[in-house]
């Protein structure tokens, strides 16, 4: 029933678990007739993307619940309720929780701190017991719920990202040798825009890879999935160094003019060939990009010999053409390595998660 839910779009897995926790929370709280708004909210910000995580801020919470709610005692014995008692609770609450290093646990202390100040009974003790005591119930249930109840798995976003991100760098390689060799009008701002696009896309899929790790720690997986894992890590640290390449040839100042006709032929076709290898799956070499290749290197060290040993004066100052030559040929070098990597292990992904 959970699976079946799982594929709206609206209703996620941790949604789900939030909306669990604290059906849960609001059943045995109103069975024991206790306080529910507090266990509630508390349930809300508990639920946790792993089970890991839930486990170790449950740990941080609990503590920074109770000096919220012992703040709140105190301050309401001796102000009442007025609006300094309010704000002197939530900074306090807050600044103790920091100092005591549980900053996981200062959002729910802080909530509960400041709720529970319109709701104080006659007896401050009893009232301390009962919402640190709600409090711990929204806790130790959505941690639970989180831990038991529909495990997430990351593996095939994970996946789905790198197809993403490989994709995205080839459609990125192309503006930006059109920008040069096309004498393109699309200004820089797009491309870099493009670029921190691309790089804060790794980052959420590199995030994603350590939920995967921290939830393997507590579920089961199989041989073949950790594998399959493995294989996508190998692929990430690749591309990061793709991205590396990426962003150095985005800030390479040439222009049309500065290359010969032939050159800007063999520079547009080698950048076609890099595309293609970079969105196919397996990530293919052709034997014409390999030709290519040998043309190139035979452009950079004539460049290397007319125009830097010859014509400047620095001779130890690169121009911009090289350059641009020097990253493309170690683009292939990064595609090499891809590739034997992917021939290995492709199959393997494919068959866990169809990617």
């Amino acid at each position: 029933m959970f699976q079946k839910l799982k594929r709206f779009k609206i209703l996620g897995g941790r949604t789900l678990k939030t909306g669990i926790s604290v059906f849960l929370t609001a059943l045995i709280c109103g069975f024991f007739n206790l306080p529910i708004v507090f266990a509630v909210i508390t349930a809300i910000v508990t639920v946790e993307h792993t089970a890991a995580d839930s486990i170790k801020k449950a740990m941080v919470r609990f503590p920074a619940s109770a000096i919220g709610a012992l703040l709140a005692t105190v301050f309401y014995s001796f102000l009442g309720k007025g609006a300094l008692t309010f704000a002197l609770v939530a900074m306090l609450t807050i600044a103790v929780c920091h100092k005591l290093k549980l900053d996981d646990g200062i959002i729910v202390a802080t909530i509960t701190a400041t709720a529970m100040i319109p709701e104080f009974q006659d007896h401050h003790i009893v009232s301390f017991f009962s919402r640190l005591g709600t409090t711990s119930i929204g806790i130790v249930l959505s941690t639970l719920v989180n831990f038991f109840l529909l495990p997430p798995n990351y593996s095939p976003m994970i996946y789905k990202n790198i197809n993403d991100l490989y994709n995205q760098s080839g459609v990125l390689l192309q503006r930006i040798i059109s920008s040069i060799t096309a004498d393109s009008k699309e200004k820089n701002r797009g491309i870099q825009k493009s670029y921190r696009h691309l790089t804060a896309h790794l980052e959420r899929t590199y995030q994603l890879s350590q939920f995967q790790r921290e939830e393997w720690k507590y579920h089961r997986h199989t041989k073949e999935e950790m594998l399959a894992f493995q294989f996508s890590q190998k692929k990430l640290r690749t591309f990061q160094q793709i991205a590396y390449h990426l962003g150095n040839l985005q800030y390479v100042n040439t222009k049309a003019a500065d290359f010969t006709e032939a050159e800007i032929d063999l520079l547009e076709a080698l950048t076609e060939n890099y595309v293609k290898v970079l969105q196919d799956p397996t990530h293919t070499i052709s034997e014409d990009q390999f030709t290519r290749v040998e043309k190139l290197d035979q452009v950079f060290w004539k460049w290397k010999e007319e125009h830097v040993q010859r014509d400047s004066k620095y001779r130890h100052h690169l121009p911009q053409q090289t350059i641009l030559i020097y990253e493309l040929l170690c683009f292939h070098d990064v595609l090499e390595e891809l590739q034997n990597m992917s021939h290995k292990q492709q199959k393997l992904v494919h068959d866990c998660y169809g990617q």
